[in-house]
């Protein structure tokens, strides 16, 4: 795939899956409409979506899981964690919470 066009995919990606967060609340088929475009696109170009961009779709359906709506979102205890429950198929995964190292602090500074 040519770059230019790698990049104007992953562009509309990014624009879709913004646009169905936003209108998650208002007007939940148009959202999932827009997901599901995005989905289409990654799997039509063959590119890898990002994983800010992943984290909006059930890893067990695959359907779109707007924040709030669509899914439920839990602080865990003693090892930091999210848990993330979809609303739909009632599946729950983990995403485990690092705490940055002094290293990488002072780099950024």
């Amino acid at each position: 795939m040519k770059p230019d066009a790698r990049a104007v995919a992953i562009e509309r990606m990014q624009i879709l899956i913004e646009s169905a967060v936003r209108n998650a609340r208002s007007d939940p088929a148009l959202a999932k409409r827009h997901a599901g475009l995005a989905r289409k696109i990654s799997s039509r170009h063959k590119i890898r979506m990002p994983y800010h961009l992943r984290m909006v779709f059930c890893k067990k359906c695959k359907s779109f899981m707007a924040p709030g709506t669509g899914s439920r979102f839990r602080l865990g205890g003693t090892p930091k964690s999210v848990r993330i429950t979809c609303n739909l198929c009632g599946h729950t995964y983990r995403k485990m919470l690092t705490l940055r190292s002094k290293v990488s602090q002072t780099v950024q500074k």
